[in-house]
């Protein structure tokens, strides 16, 4: 096996030091090493990252190779520096059975940009009405640990209550589309001041922190795990932040673009602003990068949803909802999080790779950069800045927000198992 010689990375943001990648091993940490034959990549100060595991990754395949497939958005993920992402399960067919599990992830060992952890989900064909097979998903090659109906609620309390009874039997979670799904019919953005003044149908945030206040509970009475997807309100971080005080086993993600964007870039009616949950509100954004800083939101999750042009390119109320998102989220996150002093490198770590490899159980990520982990990481240069050009997206989808707009840092290496997917910005 290949050796590489890391000369001069801030690990984790600290000071320089070497690190010797021997197989798929981290070998030495440590200033001043050498290696005979060793390829050597001269980081000059770069800060290197464990790889990224993103939790929430919309794939598409099988069924809408046409967004996505498993080769391009794992290639997108590579160039994001992310090692590990988890699928979710609204495909065609829908991911609700140990057939369907497997195949998504044996096209991930085929294609071996970076790791793909299926999820399952919650009900037969997400129409909240019948448990899928969850113990026969997670027996399955695929070993599914998390389960999830996202794109719907599971709005049945019964239906989740079962749920969450029956993972926990072999330690999974389910993890919860939180949108109450009367209170949110004809909805096209986040209720208040903007939607009234364009007079489009208002998604309040009590559809939300309703779902989340219930299922808190539920998770507390049946002595379960829950995570609450793409967190968006300021209320919703109190729920959590309620929760966690009372020792309910619950963890919480954020989106990268609910850290930046608000409900304001909805008067351009460009589609590409919309997305589920909504952008909120300027109150909501800080509330949920706080919320980041001090712990109560556990993980940033992409939510990465890849839409073709012409889902897109219409008219408002007949967009299609979603952002793609692994190319950009860690840029985003340096500017909302790192720059702005709320973060250091070692919180980006813990909250986008420790923390989410946690939650999902990928065995050999997020572990720390040191001496005999497995060599999964990202190196990330982050003094650059630079515009946002989807064209150059390994993506197949192009529905970023952040066309044209100046984001700093740029992954510049990952690799997998000691194996380099992406050179100087290149997939190799």
């Amino acid at each position: 096996m290949s050796k590489t010689l890391i000369r001069g990375a801030k690990v984790l943001g600290g000071e320089p030091q070497d690190v010797l990648i021997d197989g798929g091993t981290i070998a030495e940490v440590g200033a001043g090493l050498s290696a005979e034959g060793a390829e050597v990549v001269e980081a000059d100060g770069k800060v290197l990252l464990p790889g990224l595991v993103d939790l929430h990754t919309h794939l598409r395949e099988p069924g809408r190779e046409d967004s996505e497939t498993v080769l391009t958005g794992t290639r997108a993920a590579a160039s994001g520096g992310y090692t590990t992402v988890f699928a979710m399960a609204n495909t065609f067919p829908v991911a609700d059975t140990a057939g369907v599990v497997e195949q998504v992830w044996r096209l991930g060992k085929e294609h071996g940009y970076c790791d793909v952890q299926p999820i399952g989900a919650v009900t037969v064909g997400l129409d909240g009405r019948k448990l899928a097979e969850l113990g026969a998903m997670h027996e399955s090659a695929a070993g599914v640990t998390v389960f999830s109906d996202d794109g719907k609620c599971v709005h049945d309390a019964v239906i989740m209550r079962r749920a969450l009874e029956y993972v926990k039997a072999f330690g999974g979670v389910i993890a919860q589309h939180a949108q109450e799904p009367r209170l949110t019919e004809g909805a096209q953005m986040n209720e208040g001041i903007v939607s009234a003044e364009l007079g489009l149908g208002g998604w309040p945030a009590v559809a939300e922190e309703s779902i989340i206040a219930r299922d808190v509970l539920l998770a507390e009475h049946v002595g379960s795990r829950v995570h609450i997807c793409h967190l968006s309100t300021a209320g919703s971080v109190e729920i959590v932040r309620w929760a966690k005080s009372r020792g309910i086993a619950v963890t919480a993600e954020v989106t990268p673009h609910h850290l930046l964007l608000t409900d304001e870039l909805v008067r351009t009616y460009n589609p590409v602003y919309k997305v589920n949950p909504p952008l909120r509100t300027e109150r909501d954004v800080m509330a949920l990068r706080e919320a980041l800083a001090d712990g109560t939101i556990d993980i940033v999750a992409t939510d990465h949803a890849p839409h073709p042009h012409e889902d897109k390119d219409c008219e408002w109320a007949a967009a299609a909802m979603g952002m793609v998102g692994l190319e950009t989220a860690l840029s985003v996150v340096q500017e909302t999080m790192v720059d702005t002093g709320l973060l250091d490198w070692a919180g980006v770590a813990d909250r986008m790779s420790v923390k989410p490899a946690q939650i999902g159980q990928a065995t050999g990520h997020g572990r720390p950069v040191s001496a005999g982990e497995p060599a999964n990481l990202t190196l990330v240069d982050t003094a650059y800045r630079g515009l946002v050009e989807p064209a150059g997206f390994a993506s197949r989808s192009r529905n970023t927000p952040y066309e044209g707009r100046e984001l700093p840092g740029r992954v510049t290496h990952t690799w997998l198992r000691g194996k380099a997917t992406l050179v100087d910005g290149k997939l190799t």
